[in-house]
């Protein structure tokens, strides 16, 4: 039987090409100066990293402080070090966990007030 085996994000952007290279400077990106976008090849991929696709009720404040209907998720390898590169351009998480069971979490937002996301899962 078929079924999903990867995840991926689309977001409208109102200046995509300096929203991307936020991305790529802030979050060490590799995104693609033609789309935009990035793709981590399955043979690159860590092997213990973890995927999520989940549905919040509507009436949700999870995505707060953001506008938005949805919100990224990153799976880090390192949150120090990455919290220290957002931190190297003035990103400074509105939120953090490092006691969750599955893993330290942090919560930033991008230029266009996109919530992100970091989770660095226990198993890494």
């Amino acid at each position: 039987m078929a079924q999903v085996i990867g995840l991926g994000v689309f977001i409208k952007a109102k200046k995509p090409k300096a929203l991307a290279k936020w991305y790529r400077e802030v979050l060490g990106m590799n995104m693609d100066a033609n789309w935009f976008g990035t793709a981590i090849p399955p043979q690159l991929a860590p092997k213990k990293t973890i995927q999520v696709f989940s549905l919040f009720k509507s009436n949700s404040d999870y995505m707060k402080p953001s506008k938005r209907e949805f919100m990224l998720n990153f799976c880090v390898d390192d949150m120090d070090s990455m919290l220290a590169r957002c931190a190297e351009h003035d990103v400074k998480p509105i939120w953090r966990n490092d006691e969750d069971p599955s893993g330290r979490f942090a919560h930033i937002l991008d230029p266009e007030g996109t919530k992100i996301e970091l989770w660095e899962p226990a198993s890494v």
